[in-house]
């Protein structure tokens, strides 16, 4: 069976898959990407599992995989194949399409993880069927992935979609990239995270603890809550003012809270909307395949273009 071999490197864990022509995965595996053994060891465990899933097809399938996709975290050069920067796995300007070019013998196409993962979701996932999307995933950060006819943007330079950085509050929580009051750091599963650890008083309390509190009626947990969707609705609105998306797809740990989440959202952006024309906004239905089932859709798209595609 024609297959393709798709990646989605994260800073912790890394998932694998095999996938044909119509998105079905024909083979999952997962291991750690073992960041404590320092980039340069990132980078040969990824190789080699890559070449694993190669033979492995090759043994099942009776035919080597026509091509491969891969994710990766960080800020990617997708035009030549680099890993430019990915701090929590050391990596600056990683010649990754090359490498496995060379190490596996066929074309390679490199995307940014959550793009990638925009992707999926948009052509044959919670998107299907919209023109324009705009998908958010709320986890450790927040990113974005703009979506164009069942192609995803990614800018002049390889920056569009950053919605984690719109601020929202200025003057507020110092940012990693040096704005104060950015999205990620009051609407993120992390921020949140930390807003409940504090007022709850319980360091190991979570987004996931603070969701379920507020469903019990806890006042604080309703406050948390109230802040972070009010702070990711001023986001969004600035999003879809740009943007006009007809489906906004909401992910990552946060969408996991369901209708906690979903509705007091759509009620806020709704509030916040003028001449804007709302659009759909829902969960993601992917779950963590879609990175997998978004870089196998890159490599079977760099099989039909006769150079690698923009993502």
């Amino acid at each position: 069976m024609e297959h393709v071999i798709a990646l989605d490197v994260g800073g912790t864990g890394m998932k694998a898959a095999l996938v044909a022509a119509d998105g079905e995965l024909l083979h999952q595996a997962r291991r750690a990407t073992g960041r404590e053994r320092g980039p340069g060891a990132v980078v040969e465990g990824i190789l080699d599992f890559a070449a694993e899933l190669g033979a492995y097809g090759v043994e099942r399938f009776g035919a080597p995989a026509a091509a491969a996709g891969v994710a990766v975290p960080g800020i990617v050069d997708e035009e030549r194949g680099v890993a430019a920067y990915a701090a929590n796995l050391g990596w600056r300007d990683v010649p990754l399409r090359d490498l496995l070019t060379r190490r596996l013998g066929v074309p390679v196409v490199l995307g940014h993880d959550v793009r990638t993962g925009g992707l999926a979701e948009g052509r044959i996932g919670a998107g299907r069927g919209a023109d324009r999307f705009l998908f958010v995933p709320l986890g450790t950060g927040i990113a974005g992935a703009i979506g164009i006819d069942g192609r995803v943007e990614a800018g002049a330079h390889g920056f569009a979609g950053e919605i984690g950085h719109i601020v929202v509050r200025p003057g507020g929580t110092p940012c990693p990239c040096g704005q104060h009051g950015c999205l990620e750091r009051f609407a993120s599963a992390s921020a949140v995270s930390r807003a409940w650890a504090r007022a709850c008083g319980d360091p190991d309390a979570d987004a996931a603890d603070c969701a379920k509190a507020v469903e019990s009626g806890d006042a604080r947990a309703r406050t948390v809550w109230h802040e972070a969707v009010d702070a990711l609705a001023d986001g969004l609105v600035t999003a879809l003012t740009l943007l006009d998306p007809r489906t906004l797809i909401i992910g990552g740990g946060l969408a996991e809270a369901g209708e906690t989440l979903f509705t007091p959202l759509r009620d806020a952006v709704r509030r916040r909307v003028t001449f804007q024309r709302l659009p759909s906004i829902v969960p993601a239905s992917l779950g963590d395949t879609a990175g997998c089932l978004g870089a196998g859709l890159l490599a079977w798209d760099l099989l039909t273009t006769s150079t690698t595609p923009r993502r």
